[in-house]
């Protein structure tokens, strides 16, 4: 064999700053690597593809500001009581005592307040980790976890008379069902579709209302005012249907919520089809700009309706059907429809 032709060894020599065979590399991170504090929120695209997004750092003097001042106003008020109560005994002591019965009853109604508004931001707690446990066992298909949520579903709607015979069939079952989807189905079926149908038809009589008023009324402002009352109305009534009970903060908490669906899902978009039945060669668009705008409104009212059930829901739409625009605005739609044919 020729010399030149024999296997031979190369050292690759090391890149500048490398270190050396046999000999440890440093300790702690190389200069050139960034180190975060705060992990970067990971969220999914539209395709599902998970996306990396900066965590958001949020400065603390806003909450600074209205903690302070907040403090001032409590304490300028406690104040303020405080003397109109000693000035009262002072003038007449009967008048001082009156105060403070009045001070006592204001302070047992602020109780109360307080209360239902931490009673209705419980209820909504759970109602949402209900639906993030069923979301959980049914990617996971945990038996055990479905089993919990069916539990704690029925004992949640323990106090909902119409729903007793649902709940009786659910004990029947016991655990002869083993599938995950079967078994949250039929605890949906049996304790969701009655509510559901409730939400569909308090959505679909919202819509009507707005579309009607919108139509009638003969100045833009009152259009607005009665939309937002409407929404208003129409999230509290959906809140009630499926068990919550939101004071202020917990109806706040929902709208943030329901519009937050509403921008994921597409906003107040209603679909490439409705829009050309409703603002095409519809006889909504060819009467009269009003109505065509009346019935634009009672479609953004159903949309926003279906948000609502979306985020009030204790569990999500597994076997049940999805309900759809044209299921609970097909009112609206149908002279359109008709015309068109």
């Amino acid at each position: 064999m020729n010399s030149s032709q024999r296997p031979r060894a190369f050292r690759i020599p090391a890149p500048d700053g490398a270190p050396e065979a046999g000999i440890a590399p440093p300790a702690g991170p190389p200069p050139q690597v960034r180190m975060v504090e705060e992990p970067f929120e990971i969220v999914d695209a539209a395709d599902g593809t998970p996306v990396p997004v900066a965590g958001r750092h949020r400065a603390p003097w806003l909450t600074l500001l209205l903690t302070a001042l907040g403090g001032l106003v409590a304490l300028g008020v406690g104040l303020s009581v405080e003397r109109l109560i000693a000035d009262l005994f002072q003038a007449a002591p009967w008048l001082g005592g009156v105060a403070l019965a009045l001070l006592a009853l204001a302070a047992v109604a602020l109780l109360a307040i307080v209360g239902r508004e931490l009673g209705g931001l419980w209820r909504e707690r759970k109602i949402e980790r209900l639906r993030e446990a069923a979301i959980q066992a049914i990617a996971a298909r945990d038996h055990t976890g479905a089993q919990g949520v069916v539990r704690d579903l029925a004992a949640f709607y323990a106090d909902r008379a119409p729903l007793a015979a649902g709940r009786k069939r659910l004990d029947a079952l016991g655990d002869t069902i083993l599938d995950v989807d079967d078994r949250i189905g039929i605890a949906e079926r049996e304790l969701l579709a009655p509510l559901d149908a409730q939400a569909r038809a308090a959505i679909a009589t919202a819509a009507k209302q707005v579309s009607a008023v919108t139509a009638l009324s003969p100045r833009a402002i009152v259009d607005v005012a009665f939309v937002v009352f409407s929404a208003v109305r129409l999230l509290r009534r959906i809140a009630a249907i499926y068990g919550g009970r939101p004071g202020v903060l917990g109806f706040l908490r929902l709208a943030r919520a329901a519009f937050a669906h509403l921008t994921v899902t597409g906003g107040m978009a209603v679909g490439d089809s409705m829009v050309q039945q409703v603002l095409g060669l519809g006889i909504a668009a060819r009467v009269s700009a009003k109505l065509g705008e009346g019935v634009l409104n009672g479609l953004m009212t159903a949309r926003f309706g279906l948000a609502a059930v979306a985020v009030c829901r204790p569990l999500p739409f597994t076997r049940e059907e999805l309900p759809r625009l044209s299921d609970v605005a097909g009112e609206l739609l149908r002279p359109a429809e008709e015309e068109r044919a």
